[in-house]
């Protein structure tokens, strides 16, 4: 807390009358940002009530004008808030996929913002009501974030819909466009955990990209400013983030909405949220995007985005593909009584559950063979490791929570990382499934011969000089030599 009062304190002095160098403000808006976080939206798996239930509870603030603009393709409402009356207008919206949701809880947090006072921002507000009209469009695909999917309910995906206008959705968001014809587009994304900021080890958490409106990848005034934009917001996000910030290759995409939106005359902005360790359900990313949108919001209010340099856009790392979930090195496998040394990259996948309210990960081993050029988000030295199968528990659990009275370490320490179910025992879901329980669970298959083959889950284990030292179960680490806290993600299948 001294920590967020000095700040605004170091904001007040040198931000009076909004003359601030951005950066400071970057760094006050996240020291602050818990201050207006939206708790009804805690996870990422929220529903179309849920944004509605947000929506209605403004309904009586004057600040707002709040309008249905459309209906999905299965009837659920489309809705668009403005707030502000000034010159520079900006259309923002979120979720055109449905199962990417970060931007639509920052947006919410940006709601909270611009209703609070009397905590150091309010004249930024006021920067930003006066200067600025805003209108936002929170999750735009609604049937899509029902199920958690990206596609719409038709199976199309939006934003390849800018031409041919199949989906109701699509509809709606060219027709917002060419009647707002606002200044500034801000088209607001997640991307797979797994894009790394260059050729490098270091995650993509957001990724941008300045959307060509042709094949040439010309640049006009309108393309220019959207390279500026994210100039400005790079450079911010490197104090918080600094080395995970990445670019889009700009190829032209005739079919997608960014590039046309650029094409129709609106500064577009695409912006991908990523991925951070340790943040599954990306709630650190949600406040690097309230960061990069009040800042970059700023920079439309005051006009300073002239001030910086397009040629720095080319500057940000492009997207790569270079990431596992988990990577283990030179480790030694045995196939066909011959033996070889080998990495191998490990992904675990989200699966979704309830309705598509909650998820579990299930990890595949997705490639074998030379990794050197790759990295992992959590890397493990196999050096003089050898891998192997682990060994079936020889005495049947009569239910998965059985699996709760079972000492892991102990098991492990003797090789096992396989239970099996009884015939009798009884089964609940079929398919794959998960437990809390570190371990493999079979309804009724085998395990593995050998070590598991490319494309089968990653349960296995680690030996050097005969004795154990690693444990995977379900693509997850566990270290006989370390402290084991009881709970693990194993994996029913």
């Amino acid at each position: 807390m001294k920590r967020v009062v000095a700040l605004f304190f170091i904001f007040q002095l040198t931000y009076s009358m909004l003359s601030a160098q951005p950066i400071v403000l970057a760094q006050a808006l996240h020291e602050a940002h818990d201050s207006f976080r939206e708790t009804a939206l805690a996870h990422r798996r929220f529903k179309h009530k849920d944004v509605q239930a947000l929506i209605a509870s403004r309904l009586q603030n004057p600040m707002y004008e709040i309008k249905n603009v459309g209906k999905s393709y299965e009837g659920r409402d489309i809705t668009m808030l403005k707030v502000g009356h000034g010159p520079h207008t900006a259309l923002l919206w979120t979720q055109m996929h449905g199962d990417e949701p970060t931007a639509t809880m920052a947006v919410f947090d940006i709601l909270n913002f611009l209703e609070a006072s009397n905590d150091g921002f309010d004249a930024l507000r006021k920067q930003l009501l006066d200067s600025t009209t805003l209108y936002f469009v929170p999750m735009l695909n609604p049937d899509g974030a029902e199920r958690y999917q990206r596609r719409t309910a038709q199976g199309i995906d939006m934003n390849r819909d800018a031409l041919y206008l199949q989906t109701p959705e699509g509809r709606i968001l060219k027709e917002l466009q060419q009647s707002l014809k606002p200044e500034y587009g801000f088209n607001l994304h997640d991307q797979s955990p797994r894009y790394s900021a260059g050729q490098s080890g270091r995650v993509a958490t957001i990724s941008f990209l300045a959307t060509a409106y042709d094949y040439e990848r010309s640049i006009n005034p309108v393309r220019e400013r959207s390279m500026k934009m994210i100039v400005r917001m790079n450079r911010l996000l490197q104090v918080m983030i600094p080395g995970q910030v990445a670019r889009y290759t700009d190829e032209h995409e005739p079919r997608a909405f960014g590039d046309n939106i650029q094409k129709w005359g609106t500064t577009l902005i695409l912006i991908e949220s990523g991925g951070y360790v340790g943040d599954p359900e990306k709630q650190y990313i949600r406040k690097l995007n309230f960061v990069a949108l009040l800042s970059g919001l700023s920079a439309v209010a005051d006009g300073s985005i002239v001030e910086e340099d397009r040629e720095d856009y080319y500057t940000i790392p492009e997207n790569g593909r270079y990431l596992f979930d988990l990577l283990v090195r030179n480790v030694t496998v045995k196939k066909g009584g011959k033996t070889y040394q080998t990495d191998l990259g490990i992904n675990r996948n989200e699966v979704n559950y309830a309705n598509a309210t909650q998820f579990f990960q299930y990890s595949k081993i997705e490639e074998y063979g030379d990794l050197s050029t790759h990295y992992g988000s959590e890397e493990l030295n196999g050096e003089g490791y050898v891998m192997e199968s682990g060994k079936v528990y020889p005495t049947l659990i009569k239910s998965i929570s059985e699996a709760a009275k079972l000492n892991p370490i102990s098991l492990w320490q003797q090789g096992y990382t396989f239970l099996k179910l009884a015939s009798d025992a009884p089964r609940r879901t079929v398919g794959v499934y998960f437990t809390a329980q570190p371990f493999h669970i079979l309804r009724n298959g085998a395990a593995p011969a050998g070590a598991p083959e490319l494309g089968e889950t990653a349960t296995f284990l680690l030996k050097k000089n005969g004795k154990i030292r690693y444990i995977v179960v379900n693509g997850f680490v566990y270290d006989l030599e370390k402290p084991f806290a009881r709970k693990g993600n194993g994996i029913v299948e």
